[in-house]
Formats: C-alpha cells, structure tokens, sequence
C-alpha cells in the first residue's frame, strides 16, 4: 500500500503524534473525561450551519501547527483532511480562535433559542489518535464523532481554566439562561446567597409597607437589587411576587380575624325566626342556636343584643329546645321555670337515655349475695346498687334474659326501679301491722312492703283498674306474699270500706313527667290541663289516704305520699294543700339523699317543713325522676290542724 501523504506530499512521521497509538485492530484506551450532553443530529446540522466545519476552513492555529509538522497527513477521504487539518496545540483557547467563541451579546435572542450555542473544538490533541478507529466510519457517524470531540475539546478547556466547566454544565441550558465564561460563573456565585438574602429582604420590607409591588428595590441597594432583577425571568419575578403576595395576605386575615374575635365575643345577635314554619328544621342550626342563646343568657347584661329583651331570648330558647328535643312548648317553658338554663339541659339530655336496669333481691326466699353469685354464674355482669340499699342490684349486661332466669320465674328477684325502692323505705313497714297500697299494680312496692314485714300482717293491695289486677296477682303469687289481700276499690272510696290502718303508702298517679325516658309520648301529650287533673285526683287521693291512717296507733300513724312526676303542681301543691286541711305534719323520710322540697315557687310560698321531702331527678341521681314525702298523722280529727281555720275543699 502506499504511503499517506499529505496535500504538500509529505509522508507523517510514526514517531511524534502516534507514538502511544495502538495497533491497527485494537482500541486504545480514551482519557476519560467528565460526561457531557449529548447533541442531537438535528441540532449538530444547527450548529454545523452557525459555525463552519473546520474541515472547510481550518483556523489559522491549525495551519500553523500542519505546516511545523515534519510529514503531513495521509491523503484520502474527506474526513481524514478534516481530522488531520483541525489539529491543535493542546494549549486550549488561543487569541486566533478567542473572537469567535464568545457568547451574543443580545439576552433575548439567547433566551429564544431553543439550546445555547457550544463551543467548537479547542484542543484536538486526541483526534489523530482517533483517525484509525473511524476510518470505515459513514459520513453521518463522523458527524457524530465530530461532535463528541467538540464536547470533548470543551471539557479539556474547562479542565484548563481550573475545573470551570463543572459549574458551566450546571449553568448551561438551566431556564435558558445564556451561558457565561468562566469568570462571570466564579464571581457571580459567591456573589449569589448575599444578594439573594438582601433581595428577598427588599420584597418583605415592600410588602409589609407599601404592599403589592415585590419589585421595587431598598433606597440603598438601588442599583445592585436592578442588576439582579435584569438576570431573573419573567416566571422568576412572577413567583417572588406571588409569594409576597400571600404573606401579606396571610398576615391581613389574622389580622382580620383577632378583630372580628374582639368584636363578636360577648354579643350574640338573636335571629329572627324562620320564614316557612312548614319546612323540615336544619337540627344542625337549631343545635348551635340553642347554643348560643344559653351562652348569652348566662351572662345577659355583657351579651346581649342592645335591644333584646331576656323575654326574647328565652322565648326563642323555648321554641329551639322544643324543636330539638321533640317536646311541646308547655313542659320546655316550666322546665326553664322550675330550674336554670344549663340544668334544664342537663334534664333534657338525661331524658334522651334509658336510666340503668335495676333489680331488687326478694328477702323472703333468698340472700343478694345468693342471687349475686347465681347470676354471675349464668353470665350476668351486676354490681351492688348502692350503700343506701342492702336487696337492690345494678345490671350492666348480660348475656341470657335477665326476666325469663329461673331464679326469676322462682321469685328470688323483682325488676324495679331504683326509684321506686325509696317510698317503701320510706314507709318502713314494722312486723304485725295493717298496711294499705292504695294504688298496688304491679306490686314492686307491694311485694317490697311484704319481704319488709316479713309475710306478717297485713297487705291490702287495692287497684282501681281492672286490667292491672292480673298483673299484681301474678307478681304476688311468684314473689311469695301470702299476707297480701287485693282488692278493686276507687281509692276515694276506701275509708268507708276498709276503716283505719297503721301505715298507707299512696304512690298516687301523676303525669309521668320523671319517667320520661320510659314514656316518651309524655313530651308532648302532657299539656298545663293534665296536670291541673292530676293535681286534683292526687289531693282527694291524699285526703282519703290520710283518713284512713289510725292516728293513734302504737307503731304507726305515717302516710307516704310519692309521685313519678317533677311538677310542683303534683307535688308540694299537694302536701300543701293536705297540711291545711288535715292534722298532719310532715317527718323526715329517713333517705340520705335526695334535694329537698321547694318552699316557693314562682311567687307561690309553702309550709317551712315541705323541704322535709325529697326531689330525686335523672340527671343528678341517674334514676327516674321522683318525689317522696312523709306525713305523720297527729289526730283523726277531718278538719285543719287546730287554729288552722280549714276552709273549704279549694282544690280537692
């Protein structure tokens, strides 16, 4: 083969540029260098029409170093001229080469286009060590070649001007900012968190001042604040002003909002009622009504509107609990009478939920710790209900029927209510005597009063309605009372028929106004003329029960008096009404707990010794809502107590 020869006819020289070169067959092994980004076909053909291959005009640098060169490159194909005649001094950037490579000047223009303009080859030391491995190489792969080794010859330079290149390729491309030289780079990095620190102050200050322009710079960082705000995008000066923007705002609402705290605190404004009385609630706005309205209330003289009336307040109180609740006006209204806003909603609360189940041991056939282990046994989790009972039981669950046990069936227990144990302690029952149950069904109390005298004297179970006889009957039966006698008599009627007794316990009826979580449908069945009814019957009930207590008996003489109601109307109307007409005087009830008797009641003033009886309610004691008085009978006379002055029957 013949020697390669170069355009001036000189064969190269073996021993300078490829002295290390490898055998033909092998590759050698490239320096490495720091990896660079990769161009495009389409955008080498970009360049390639920017800036002219050196292959078509090499560069004063390259014909120097062709023309010092003992023996020129091998004649050939277009791209072995192109390698050999774009060689140069592995010096890097040249004062020949240095006009060319620098960046446009124009911002805008840098910005539009679509990547930076790269450098082109500055130190070709390696291409002529490359010239055999590309030698079956395509005309587009040595364009591909071409670019690497442009990409290459630009991280030599970097290396060159002291590892520049790393915060160039970091620089280059980023938001399509235009690049910059190496100097520009270095200076304006350690430059950079200061000046940022001191714009992002000027923007705060602006904002918090001023407000709405982030842009405008401090007096004395005037010119410095503009060079940087030139260098930002239009997104970046859009962000910086974003974010100001919401500060401010952030600030301005809570601002906003201490004020209106300050201002709305204590006052409550009283909406006006609803338009279409027709249209289903919203509970949720009635809930926080309610809320609100007690809230004033509490403290009217600070909270209230300025022209609202405490009349008003409560009124539209009365109308939203009604609603809430489900009662009707009346009961709501005298509950907000008899107690305070916030204990009126305890009431209400405590209505909404069942009062716990309650048993009581039947002493005549067997011993509560018996009972409690049988119980137990069967998977009745129970506990005692109190210290003020030695026979009552609380229920807390249980896994079989707790009234279809067969200790129930057998009579060892009685499912009662905790409330209703109190009269018959009240009442206290001794051995031998003649006791009257005026309204017996369906004999809790009756078989309590028995296991208390022991099955010994005298029960006389009355009832004035046919249908709960069979009831009392059976209850009767199974508990094992054998010293009781029922009888159906109008309670009023009873002194004629039975005479006198030692001790009557009258558990009279009433409104059932502390049951309500039994009996829901008192809400609103119970109306102001129910219970005037009620008050009525209960007197003539009392009276006749007070006539057919034996004053002079040895043991005896005591009336109980109970109701399941919380009226006052029902109750101490009544032991008022009995103490004017009867020579009566009321006695301890011998309960340890309980709130005593209202004296005065809305104007209305009581005998001194009614706060001897007991108020028990569901939301102080957890039972159903009671009333428990007891009357000693002094003489058998049927007028007033002496120098009384009875009058007539005014109420009974």
């Amino acid at each position: 083969f013949p020697h390669p020869t170069t355009p001036d006819g000189a064969v190269p020289h073996r021993g300078t540029v490829h002295d290390s070169m490898p055998p033909q067959g092998t590759k050698r092994k490239a320096t490495p260098s720091p990896p660079v980004k990769r161009t495009t076909r389409a955008a080498a053909s970009t360049i390639k029409k920017k800036n002219p291959s050196p292959r078509a005009a090499p560069s004063p640098a390259a014909a120097a170093a062709a023309a010092k060169s003992p023996k020129a490159s091998a004649p050939g194909s277009a791209k072995r001229e192109k390698a050999g005649g774009s060689a140069k001094k592995a010096g890097g950037f040249t004062d020949d080469n240095n006009s060319w490579l620098k960046p446009t000047p124009t911002k805008k223009k840098r910005r539009a286009e679509p990547e930076p303009e790269p450098e082109p080859d500055s130190d070709e030391d390696d291409d002529d060590d490359e010239e055999s491995e590309e030698e079956d190489l395509s005309e587009d792969e040595a364009l591909d070649a071409e670019m690497d080794q442009d990409s290459e010859g630009d991280s030599e330079e970097g290396d060159s001007e002291g590892d520049e290149s790393d915060d160039e390729d970091l620089l280059e491309g980023v938001m399509d900012k235009a690049p910059k030289k190496g100097t520009e780079l270095f200076s304006e990095d350690e430059s950079e968190p200061e000046s940022e620190e001191d714009e992002f102050a000027g923007l705060d200050d602006d904002e918090e001042e001023g407000g709405g322009d982030g842009d405008e710079p401090d007096s004395g960082d005037e010119s410095e604040s503009e060079s940087e705000e030139e260098e930002l995008l239009p997104i970046e000066k859009k962000a910086r002003k974003e974010d100001a923007r919401r500060v401010k705002e952030a600030a301005d609402a809570r601002a906003e909002q201490i004020q209106t705290n300050i201002q709305e605190e204590d006052i409550y404004e009283l909406e006006s009622e609803d338009e279409d009385p027709e249209a289903p609630p919203n509970l949720q706005n009635v809930q926080a009504r309610i809320q609100e309205v007690v809230r004033v209330l509490a403290d009217f003289k600070k909270r209230r509107e300025a022209g609202r009336s405490r009349a008003e307040y409560v009124q539209r109180l009365v109308a939203d609990l009604a609603t809430y609740y489900g009662y009707n006006t009346f009961l709501v209204q005298y509950f907000l009478d008899t107690f305070s806003v916030a204990e009126t909603m305890e009431l209400l609360e405590a209505n909404e939920t069942q009062r716990p189940v309650t048993l009581r041991t039947n002493s005549l056939k067997c011993r509560r710790r018996e009972l409690a282990a049988a119980l137990i046994n069967r998977g009745v989790n129970l506990d005692p209900i109190g210290k003020w009972s030695k026979v009552g039981l609380l229920v807390y669950d249980s896994r079989v029927p707790i009234g279809a046990t067969p200790e129930y069936m057998a009579g060892q227990y009685m499912l009662q209510s905790a409330s209703s144990f109190l009269p018959c302690m009240a009442l206290a029952p001794q051995d031998g005597e003649r006791v009257l149950d005026m309204a017996a069904a369906p004999g809790g109390k009756t078989t309590y009063v028995a296991a208390l005298m022991r099955n010994t004297g005298m029960i006389f179970a009355n009832e004035f309605q046919k249908k709960r006889l069979s009831s009392l009957v059976a209850n009767l039966q199974r508990m094992g009372c054998t010293n009781a006698t029922v009888c159906n008599y109008d309670g009023r009627q009873l002194p004629k028929v039975l005479g006198h007794v030692d001790r009557v316990l009258l558990d009279a009826p009433c409104s059932g106004t502390g049951v309500i979580a039994k009996d829901s449908s008192v809400k609103v069945s119970k109306s102001e003329a129910d219970v005037a009814k009620c008050s009525h019957l209960q007197k003539e009930l009392l009276v006749a029960a007070v006539d057919c207590c034996d004053a002079g008996s040895k043991t005896g003489g005591y009336v109980v008096y109970s109701t399941c109601s919380i009226m006052v109307e029902e109750n101490e109307a009544v032991l008022d009404y009995i103490l004017k007409k009867r020579d009566v005087k009321l006695v301890s009830t011998g309960l340890d707990f309980g709130r005593p008797g209202f004296v005065s009641y809305r104007g209305r003033n009581f005998h001194p010794s009614i706060d001897k009886a007991r108020r028990f309610y569901p939301h102080v004691h957890n039972m159903d809502g009671f009333f428990v008085a007891k009357l000693k009978k002094m003489s058998n006379r049927t007028s007033g107590p002496a120098g009384a002055g009875g009058s007539g029957n005014d109420g009974g």
